[in-house]
């Protein structure tokens, strides 16, 4: 008798059409149907449903591209970047990198972006929000410590960059939006900060000096690491405002010595 660990990547070869698929027939009970046709029904059930997670979580990017490009590329997708967890949240990471590397979509070299920002608001939207940091908090930290704080940003944060309007994009394709409003890739790009309060999406626009500090401290640099970080970039990058700014929209959480 096979492992389990055996048999699954047998059924699993056999859903996504690798190696021989006669390994898993062999696996399957006798019944009113051929073990080959019964698989294929299993995995025909199996592709809709993932199909359909994306489209849920990809709206825009669908709409975009229309049902039946969209579809092909999900199932290509899916194909390469199969399910690896019980939650079905967390499928559909790779779809924007799955577009950047796919020739069908080389001619639309923004929608790999808008992709990036759709995951960006699923993944902030599924996550738990936590208490904001009070000012008071920092105010009792000697001054001689400052530099080597840890600021500890809200789960949900995620950061989406692009040479592609892309918020813009996503906007003009929301219900209610205004028809004749046009996006000209001519506009430029943009650096956002994607945030969950409250069970809503919010878009913070950033600057270059603002994006590569932000990042810094949540790749777990100290505040005067990833302030020289954003000074090596722009010498009148504006600490206290930008510390301000983000204190008050609630991103920090914690701080940590």
């Amino acid at each position: 008798m096979l492992a389990l660990p055996d048999t699954q990547v047998r059924v699993m070869n056999a859903l996504l059409r690798r190696g021989d698929p006669a390994a898993a027939a062999a696996l399957v009970r006798p019944g009113s149907l051929p073990a080959a046709r019964r698989l294929a029904i299993y995995r025909n059930n199996m592709v809709q449903s993932l199909v359909a997670a994306l489209a849920a979580v990809y709206p825009v990017t669908d709409r975009l591209v229309g049902s039946v490009f969209f579809r092909q590329a999900a199932k290509a997708c899916i194909g390469i970047h199969p399910s690896r967890s019980g939650d079905l949240h967390d499928f559909g990471v790779d779809f924007p990198a799955f577009l950047r590397a796919w020739s069908p979509a080389a001619a639309l070299p923004y929608l790999p972006d808008i992709a990036a920002l759709e995951w960006a608001m699923h993944r902030a939207y599924h996550e738990a929000a936590l208490p904001p940091l009070a000012l008071a908090r920092l105010a009792e930290v000697p001054p001689h410590a400052q530099a080597g704080l840890r600021l500890l940003l809200q789960p949900s944060a995620r950061f989406v960059s692009s040479p592609y309007p892309v918020l813009r994009i996503w906007q003009a394709n929301q219900a209610g939006a205004d028809e004749a409003d046009t996006v000209s890739l001519d506009e430029g790009g943009v650096r956002l900060l994607v945030l969950q309060q409250a069970l809503e999406i919010v878009f913070v626009p950033l600057d270059a000096t603002e994006d590569r500090w932000l990042r810094a401290l949540a790749d777990g640099a100290g505040l005067g690491q990833a302030s020289a970080c954003a000074f090596d970039l722009d010498p009148a990058f504006d600490l206290p405002s930008a510390l301000a700014r983000h204190l008050t929209l609630g991103l920090f959480t914690e701080l940590q010595q």
